[in-house]
């Protein structure tokens, strides 16, 4: 996919984002607007049907307080008597003989008068203490009703009470909000969520996919000249070689089959990268589990190295300083990976500087690292570096190919083993590179 098709497919995709979000705002903003017409008008309704509930229960408690206050014989005129506390809760101040049962029943009576069909509950209260004295739940269920006998119930003689009624099935409506409130926001905000993070997701997926095209194009473009540059040379040198007169001039010939030798070695080289890449790509990676002398392998690597390194008038410097070397795995995939890394430092290390192998133990495991002193790696590119395909940038420093294989290949080998690599590097400076394998353990 090209760039301006990705990005007509970004632009399409955010004008479609923007577009949603829109629809759903102006949608919420209607919904919204008829909610609230509909709220109001439901609060307005419940209001005046409260204002009725709350107007009956203060005439039955008034009616009440009278009634009292007449079996009393007490001609005090209580103006006021009846106070709103809170939406379900009424006072009546009165100050007087109260008797339970015969509040109960009088607030019974009024409460069916008028209509009054919730559950209450009451309480007598002490006006000198304000704590109950007496207090009972009445059902107006009639299969409910509290049967306790006359005989039984407390009678409070005494001056000096007031009572109260609370409606625990009753709360304030202009507190209430409609359940259909809440589900008007919450599922455009679910949908349009759902829709950015697909989004998000498809964007992160394209610009993924685009970064892999692009490395992989870059990939076959070297991968095309780093094999046809040794194939023409040795197609070239074979030709010089089918010249007769070439007998006649050893050095000449010497040469020439020095030549063919190096580009095919090379040849060799790349190709061996390329199925590398084949083994990785896989679904099981397959590793032999045999005890692998991890600094024989270093020497093995070192000298096979050396002469690649002479070319640039450098040197491998060994350092196997480790306790314990060996370790389980395959020998061929340890070898590759070592040699991947030094191959690395001798393409990038400096002309006529030392290239450093060293081996030691931390805990379990073998630490082999790889230092040398060549151009480093920037801060930024450290965390790709063992990414597929990718490849530093150096400009025309050394003139460096290669496929961007090699340290992904190591690091896939050393995750295959149990290990895992690293890398510390300052750009001018050079880097270094540790391998980390667990070590055969003692006795096995």
């Amino acid at each position: 996919m090209g760039r301006r098709a990705i990005g007509t497919l970004m632009l399409l995709a955010t004008l479609s984002v923007v577009g949603v979000v829109l629809i759903q705002l102006l949608w919420l903003r209607q919904a919204s607007r008829h909610q609230q017409e509909q709220i109001a008008l439901s609060q307005e309704q419940a209001t005046q049907l409260e204002k009725q509930f709350n107007d009956r229960v203060v005439m039955a408690l008034t009616d009440v307080t009278e009634q009292i206050l007449t079996i009393n014989k007490d001609s005090t005129d209580l103006f006021d008597a009846v106070k709103q506390e809170r939406p379900n809760y009424f006072a009546v101040t009165i100050n007087d003989t109260l008797h339970p049962y015969l509040l109960e029943a009088l607030l019974r009576k009024e409460f069916s008068r008028r209509h009054i069909l919730d559950d209450f509950e009451y309480g007598v209260y002490d006006c000198f203490t304000d704590s109950i004295v007496y207090g009972n739940y009445v059902s107006q269920d009639s299969a409910a009703r509290d049967s306790m006998p006359h005989s039984q119930l407390l009678k409070l003689d005494k001056d000096g009470h007031y009572f109260g009624v609370y409606f625990p099935t009753r709360h304030s409506t202009l507190w209430e909000v409609a359940p259909g409130v809440r589900w008007t926001w919450i599922f455009p905000v679910v949908v349009t969520l759902i829709v950015f993070g697909f989004f998000a997701y498809s964007v992160w997926v394209i610009l993924r996919q685009k970064r892999l095209s692009e490395m992989k194009n870059d990939f076959i473009g070297n991968m095309t000249h780093e094999l046809k540059t040794p194939i023409s040379t040795i197609a070239l040198s074979a030709e010089v070689l089918s010249d007769p007169g070439i007998i006649e001039e050893p050095e000449r010939l010497r040469e020439y089959a020095r030549i063919i030798r190096s580009e095919n070695e090379r040849l060799r080289t790349q190709v061996e990268r390329v199925l590398q890449l084949a083994t990785l790509d896989k679904d099981t990676l397959k590793m032999k589990q045999e005890p692998v002398d991890m600094h024989q392998v270093a020497e093995s690597v070192a000298e096979s190295i050396k002469l690649p390194a002479q070319e640039r008038n450098m040197h491998v410097e060994p350092r196997l300083e480790a306790a314990r070397c060996t370790v389980m795995g395959d020998r061929v995939h340890l070898t590759n990976a070592v040699f991947n890394l030094l191959d690395n430092a001798v393409k990038y290390g400096r002309t006529g500087t030392p290239i450093e192998i060293r081996t030691s133990q931390q805990g379990n495991e073998l630490l082999l690292s790889v230092k040398d002193e060549g151009i480093g790696i920037r801060k930024e590119d450290q965390k790709h570096v063992f990414e597929r395909f990718f490849r530093v940038h150096t400009g025309n420093v050394h003139d460096v190919k290669g496929f961007g294989l090699g340290l992904h290949y190591v690091q896939q080998i050393a995750l295959a083993h149990g290990g895992g690599i690293s890398v510390r590097s300052e750009p001018g400076k050079g880097s270094v590179f540790t391998l980390s394998l667990p070590l055969k353990p003692i006795g096995s």
